[in-house]
Protein backbone atom coordinates (compact mmCIF):
# COMPACT_ATOMS: atom_id res chain seq x y z
CA UNK A 1 0.00 0.00 0.00
CA UNK A 2 1.10 3.65 -0.80
CA UNK A 3 0.62 5.55 2.33
CA UNK A 4 -0.36 9.10 1.59
CA UNK A 5 1.30 12.68 2.62
CA UNK A 6 -1.12 13.14 4.92
CA UNK A 7 -0.59 9.76 6.81
CA UNK A 8 2.81 10.35 6.60
CA UNK A 9 2.35 14.07 8.34
CA UNK A 10 -0.38 13.25 11.33
CA UNK A 11 2.55 10.27 12.37
CA UNK A 12 5.55 13.24 12.37
CA UNK A 13 3.20 15.19 14.52
CA UNK A 14 2.27 12.24 17.11
CA UNK A 15 6.40 11.80 16.86
CA UNK A 16 6.78 15.30 17.44
CA UNK A 17 3.91 15.19 20.54
CA UNK A 18 5.72 12.10 22.54
CA UNK A 19 8.65 13.55 22.29
CA UNK A 20 7.27 16.65 23.94
CA UNK A 21 5.96 14.46 26.72
CA UNK A 22 9.09 13.11 27.25
CA UNK A 23 10.68 16.53 27.66
CA UNK A 24 7.85 17.27 30.15
CA UNK A 25 8.71 14.51 32.16
CA UNK A 26 12.00 15.21 32.28
CA UNK A 27 11.22 18.83 33.70
CA UNK A 28 8.73 17.27 35.87
CA UNK A 29 5.14 18.55 34.84
CA UNK A 30 2.16 18.34 36.74
CA UNK A 31 0.52 14.82 36.06
CA UNK A 32 -2.34 16.33 34.59
CA UNK A 33 -0.75 18.14 31.83
CA UNK A 34 1.57 14.74 30.96
CA UNK A 35 -1.83 12.97 30.75
CA UNK A 36 -3.68 15.55 28.43
CA UNK A 37 -1.12 15.06 26.32
CA UNK A 38 -1.12 11.26 26.20
CA UNK A 39 -4.67 11.85 25.44
CA UNK A 40 -4.34 13.92 22.18
CA UNK A 41 -1.71 11.69 21.25
CA UNK A 42 -3.89 8.40 21.33
CA UNK A 43 -6.59 10.10 19.66
CA UNK A 44 -4.96 11.81 17.08
CA UNK A 45 -3.45 7.96 16.55
CA UNK A 46 -6.67 6.21 16.71
CA UNK A 47 -7.63 8.89 13.99
CA UNK A 48 -4.57 7.93 11.99
CA UNK A 49 -5.59 3.93 12.06
CA UNK A 50 -9.04 4.89 11.06
CA UNK A 51 -7.20 7.03 8.30
CA UNK A 52 -5.26 4.42 7.30
CA UNK A 53 -7.44 1.88 7.27
CA UNK A 54 -10.43 3.62 5.09
CA UNK A 55 -7.46 4.77 2.06
CA UNK A 56 -6.71 1.15 1.98
CA UNK A 57 -10.21 -0.05 1.77
CA UNK A 58 -10.90 2.34 -0.71
CA UNK A 59 -7.94 1.58 -2.82
CA UNK A 60 -8.73 -2.52 -2.32
CA UNK A 61 -12.40 -1.88 -3.28
CA UNK A 62 -11.36 -0.05 -6.22
CA UNK A 63 -9.07 -2.61 -7.39
CA UNK A 64 -11.63 -5.58 -6.84
CA UNK A 65 -13.91 -3.60 -9.12
CA UNK A 66 -11.66 -3.08 -11.57
CA UNK A 67 -10.65 -6.63 -11.47
CA UNK A 68 -14.76 -7.45 -11.71
CA UNK A 69 -14.35 -8.93 -7.78
CA UNK A 70 -16.75 -8.56 -5.40
CA UNK A 71 -15.34 -6.43 -2.20
CA UNK A 72 -16.92 -8.30 0.72
CA UNK A 73 -13.68 -9.46 2.04
CA UNK A 74 -11.93 -6.75 1.76
CA UNK A 75 -14.40 -5.09 3.97
CA UNK A 76 -14.33 -7.79 6.13
CA UNK A 77 -10.71 -7.29 6.63
CA UNK A 78 -11.04 -3.04 7.08
CA UNK A 79 -13.60 -4.17 10.06
CA UNK A 80 -11.12 -6.66 11.91
CA UNK A 81 -8.12 -4.09 11.64
CA UNK A 82 -10.59 -1.40 13.57
CA UNK A 83 -11.71 -3.83 16.13
CA UNK A 84 -8.02 -4.83 16.63
CA UNK A 85 -7.17 -1.69 17.11
CA UNK A 86 -9.65 -0.85 19.52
Amino acid sequence: MVYSKQIVNRLNRVDGQLHGVLRMIESTRECSDVVTQLSAIKSALDRTIGLIVSENLEQCVRESMADGQGSDEHVKQAVQLLMKSR
